[in-house]
């Protein structure tokens, strides 16, 4: 805003900066959508959400399956919050390479976002690794089921968005036939352990939340994927490293996985590998698309599986 003083006549001219004037000095286009280095903004919309959502479908699928694996070595499941520092270990690693390898390097996202960001990822992954060692996965899959719910409440409290009828009973329909499916289909009895479920629950609640307050970062900063997983990640690493160390979680960890590297660490890290892919096309959906719909997108693999 600019403001110049006439002695002779004492007036007072105020110009106001145009719309464009007033965007951060980082954002260089809001189109511009990277996913692994690969620019997807020189594709359509329609094609866009093809590729994002079978990157979602591929990689989220071996992500699945190697989780699982991880938990069938005998004696692992108490080690659930282990895994996730693991995981946000390899995924920070993962972010700071891919950033390094692009132009802008500079944090756009505010660090105190990134804080809030870290708690709820912190809470959402970890709380979902640790109940696979009450629940079994169709039970942990009949409740990611209705992760659309929670969403969209949390879209409509943060976000300020507002659905119709027609989404809220599309929403219901999706989620009960996808219990549905998943009930029928498994060959395995579902296992509602208390202590699971109240894990899984707490889960679900921080992703009503999580998918949002990215949505609304972006969007409103332009960050990157990169920038997004880097920061939040290794921001939760802190915070489950210093948690571990308190209840002293950490030791026994570490000698257990000492006699089972491969299995342990060999697995966390092509875990961590193809969870990272996936979280980079669920956050180019975000992004572009929204957070219901890259929830949509997220566990309609499960549905395929």
């Amino acid at each position: 805003m600019d403001l110049k003083f006439n002695n002779s006549r004492k007036y007072i001219s105020i110009s106001i900066p145009s719309k464009t004037d007033t965007m951060s000095p980082h954002i260089k286009s809001v189109d511009d959508i990277r996913v692994l280095g690969i620019n997807l903004s020189q594709f359509q919309k329609p094609v866009q959400f093809f590729i994002c959502v079978t990157g979602v479908f591929v990689f989220y699928l071996i992500y699945g399956y190697l989780q699982e694996l991880i938990f069938s070595v005998e004696g692992f499941k108490p080690f659930g919050w282990y895994l996730t520092l693991v995981q946000f270990g390899f995924y920070s690693v993962f972010g700071l390479v891919e950033l390094q390898l692009t132009q802008d390097k500079r944090r756009r996202i505010p660090a105190k976002t990134y804080m809030i960001i870290a708690v709820l990822t912190v809470g959402t992954m970890g709380l979902s690794n640790t109940s696979l060692g009450y629940l079994n996965y169709p039970t942990q899959v009949i409740f990611k089921c209705c992760k659309l719910i929670p969403v969209m409440i949390g879209g409509v409290f943060i976000q300020g968005k507002r659905y119709n009828a027609a989404d809220v009973s599309a929403a219901l329909c999706m989620s009960a036939g996808l219990i549905w499916f998943t009930l029928a289909d498994s060959t395995v009895a579902p296992n509602f352990n208390v202590t699971g479920v109240l894990l899984i629950s707490l889960a679900l609640c921080a992703d009503a939340v999580i998918g949002n307050v990215q949505e609304k970062a972006m969007k409103l900063h332009n960050g990157s994927n990169s920038e997004m997983v880097l920061y939040s990640y290794s921001i939760g690493f802190v915070y489950i490293l210093v948690g571990l160390a308190i209840t002293s979680g950490l030791t026994p960890a570490i000698s257990f996985c000492s006699k089972f590297p491969f299995q342990t660490y060999g697995y966390a890290f092509f875990f961590s590998l193809t969870g990272y892919f996936g979280i980079s096309f669920v956050l180019a959906l975000i992004k572009v698309f929204g957070a219901l719909v890259a929830v949509t997108g997220n566990f309609l693999h499960k549905f395929s599986a």
